[in-house]
């Protein structure tokens, strides 16, 4: 678990230094952001190697029918990514796609996996993409939306989300985890 709990710490560090600390952050230039990155990608293999090596007990007994709703709240979620580097319609009106995708993400596995290890890493990643949209809105209380991509953006987003859902969804049975109903 300390692991784990050492992985969350460095993506949160990772994520909020620049909102938290900007003075810091630009003293250190391009090193920064390798600093940054470094913290990120340290936090992301510690989560793994945490999460994957823990056998910890059950908090709930999520129902079956939960698994439909996870991958709906995971295409969801990759949707709302999508939408962000695509210009689609949403993120003209939507401030953090991305975050709010990111947040699906994790609810989404909150819902499905009822053990403490699941509940200390998807819960403690959704908060941190809470307070990461807090951080963000009180450092650029001003938001420019910005200019709608036009119809191919709408097509990218979708068929980015569902791309991008059926290679993780390949990646997960790769991995011994699978993640439809049956």
């Amino acid at each position: 678990m300390t692991l784990l709990i050492l992985g969350l710490v460095l993506w949160y560090a990772g994520h909020l230094f620049k909102r938290v600390m900007p003075s810091a952050r630009e003293r250190l230039g391009d090193m920064g952001k390798s600093v940054v990155a470094i913290l990120i990608v340290a936090g992301l293999v510690m989560m793994v190697i945490g999460y994957r090596g823990l056998e910890t007990p059950q908090v709930w007994y999520p129902p079956a029918w939960t698994i439909h709703l996870n991958n709906l709240l995971v295409l969801l979620g990759f949707y709302l990514f999508a939408v962000s580097g695509t210009k689609a319609r949403l993120a003209t009106r939507m401030r953090h796609p991305q975050l709010a995708g990111f947040k699906s993400w994790a609810l989404a596995h909150l819902l499905v996996n009822g053990d403490l290890a699941s509940v200390v890493l998807f819960g403690g990643l959704l908060l941190w993409a809470g307070i990461e949209v807090i951080v963000i809105n009180r450092a650029q209380p001003a938001w420019t939306p910005p200019a709608w991509g036009g119809p191919s953006s709408e097509v990218k987003a979708v068929l980015g989300a569902v791309v991008l859902f059926g290679a993780v969804a390949f990646l997960h049975t790769w991995f011994g985890y699978w993640p439809f109903p049956g």
